[in-house]
């Protein structure tokens, strides 16, 4: 909290707040935090979990469970980070039940195989051309599958680290937070996560410059 006596009073909508509404019994606060952040949970969770049903449920579960342990949030960090960091959790004890009965995870690969959620043009913006012609087109498709492609390849360390930097936008330091491991690991994640994406991309780009001279 700031020390300056000029200093604006924080907004009753900051998150800070609805934190402090929702513990002095204002549920609508709470539901207020749900709305402003269920989408960007479920684009998390999606990252990891491909079944869209069970995103929704897992992001269900995430929400509840940072209700109870509401109490314990201090503010040491961004609410958001907090928030993803029991998103991260929830989505892995899941994933950990999961690959104890083979039938159901198999389903659950299968079902997320057309999932349009998870198309990379939605999310990655990828241009290889200035002009959009049908070609400029298909080559941007092309390579955009290929960085999803390469992103679900990546390990689940870097698959994570590079979604939160790249996709949701979050500094180093709250991705640190996240993750609940050392700035220096998170960097050295993103790095490889880079490396990684841009060998496998590197020769559709190679090719498509060519075409272009």
């Amino acid at each position: 909290m700031s020390n300056d006596p000029h200093a604006a009073p924080p907004s009753p909508d900051s998150d800070a707040m609805l934190v402090q509404r929702t513990l002095a019994g204002e549920m609508r606060a709470y539901e207020l935090l749900v709305i402003k952040y269920q989408r960007r949970v479920e684009r998390l969770i999606g990252r990891m979990v491909r079944d869209t049903d069970l995103v929704q449920d897992i992001a269900q579960e995430t929400f509840i469970r940072a209700y109870r342990a509401l109490a314990q949030f201090r503010g040491d960090a961004q609410f958001y980070t907090w928030l993803y960091r029991i998103a991260v959790n929830t989505a892995k004890k899941q994933l950990m039940e999961l690959k104890r009965d083979p039938l159901v995870f198999q389903s659950q690969l299968k079902s997320g195989e057309d999932d349009e959620t998870s198309a990379p043009e939605r999310e990655l913006n990828v241009s290889v051309a200035d002009t959009e012609t049908p070609e400029a087109v298909l080559a941007s498709k092309e390579i955009a599958l290929a960085v999803n492609e390469a992103m679900e390849a990546l390990p689940e360390e870097l698959r994570m680290a590079i979604t939160l930097r790249e996709i949701e936008g979050l500094s180093y330091e709250d991705i640190a937070q996240a993750l609940d491991c050392p700035i220096g690991t998170v960097r050295s994640r993103i790095f490889r996560a880079r490396e990684a994406i841009s060998n496998r991309i590197k020769p559709m780009l190679d090719r498509q410059i060519g075409k272009r001279w």
